[in-house]
């Protein structure tokens, strides 16, 4: 075997897609679409992406495939893939091409240098990872919240600033709000940048937070919002004039078959479950936090069931769901992905 390394071509995409066939991973999926040609970031984010050919007979046939690349969002890092056929790993195939990824991201404009990548537990991918030094950052799980898994709180019947009864004295208000509302935008944007310190997106415009959540291309349908009572600018006694700070927000992402659907409802009229964004206002104490998410969360699964990515590094979406995974009123919805880094 003799082989023999280049940068990427037009055409090796379906060359390593013949000898490669379906992805292992979900991971492996969403990463095949980072291989292309390399870039020296003039106009576009730089990348380098190198091939790994087995010559026969004096013809290179495709056998491997690595890359690393810039991204404007998680700026601190550069993300890496790299697959090898079946039939040629353990070779040193792997390691070579992590050798020269590693030499090219020296060169990075950014000047960043430090590796991140993706990976699930117990698979080649991790065992190599792990060989070469990248160890987890991050936990990330796909959860799904049951119906009817968390009791319903009580809230106020009104929501449009008028005092709440006796009763409901101190709860939350619930409202829709659009999903181009600045408010939501705002919150949206902070809660991100709160729960990946370990992994810092940099600062965020209203346009970058927009186009990553809450444009309709995202599939972001509808959002609610959990508001901290109406307070009054002319003191107590008197009827509020300002709404309640937003708490907790759900932002769902509707299927292109069920445009009417609101956040937590179930998807295509089949009980799937819909995929959910749940965040809190990251000044919130961790109780209030976590009070709040978990009112949040008994609101939007009261009657359908719901799915959530659930990292690590969200503590008070943690503090509500894991409860429910060890009474079986939630499930993973796949394997567990962990962020590697070196």
């Amino acid at each position: 075997m003799a082989i023999e390394y280049r940068e990427w071509r037009e055409g090796d995409d379906l060359a390593l897609l013949e000898i490669w066939g379906g992805p292992e991973t979900h991971q492996a999926g969403q990463f095949r679409g980072a291989l292309a040609i390399s870039s020296d970031g003039s106009g576009m984010p730089w990348r380098r992406c190198i091939v790994a050919e087995d010559v026969i007979d004096g013809v290179g046939i495709p056998v491997a495939a690595g890359v690393v690349y810039e991204a404007a969002l998680h700026p601190e890092r550069l993300w890496t893939y790299i697959e090898v056929a079946r039939d040629h790993r353990r070779s040193g195939i792997g390691a070579t091409l992590l050798t020269m990824l590693r030499r090219e991201s020296e060169q990075s404009p950014s000047g960043v240098s430090k590796l991140r990548a993706k990976v699930e537990p117990g698979t080649p991918g991790a065992a190599f990872a792990e060989h070469f030094g990248l160890t987890p950052i991050q936990r990330s799980r796909l959860v799904v919240v049951e119906p009817g898994a968390l009791r319903l709180p009580v809230f106020p019947a009104k929501d449009d600033g008028g005092p709440a009864n006796d009763e409901n004295a101190g709860s939350d208000v619930v409202m829709d709000l659009a999903t181009g509302s600045v408010e939501l935008t705002d919150v949206v944007g902070r809660y991100y940048t709160a729960i990946h310190d370990w992994d810092s997106p940099g600062v965020l415009s209203v346009g970058q937070v927009q186009k990553l959540f809450l444009d309709d291309l995202t599939g972001a349908h509808g959002a609610i919002v959990l508001r901290a009572q109406p307070e009054s600018a002319f003191g107590a006694g008197v009827a509020p004039s300002k709404k309640g700070r937003i708490r907790a927000f759900a932002v769902s992402y509707a299927a292109p078959s069920d445009p009417d659907a609101a956040p937590g409802a179930e998807s295509a009229g089949q009980g799937a479950p819909t995929d959910v964004f749940v965040g809190h206002e990251p000044a919130l104490a961790r109780e209030d936090a976590a009070e709040a998410v978990r009112d949040m969360l008994s609101l939007i699964a009261y009657q359908h069931p719901v799915m959530l990515e659930l990292d690590d590094s969200m503590t008070a979406l943690r503090a509500a769901v894991e409860p429910l995974l060890e009474s079986g009123k939630a499930r993973h919805a796949g394997p567990e992905t962990w962020v590697v880094s070196d």
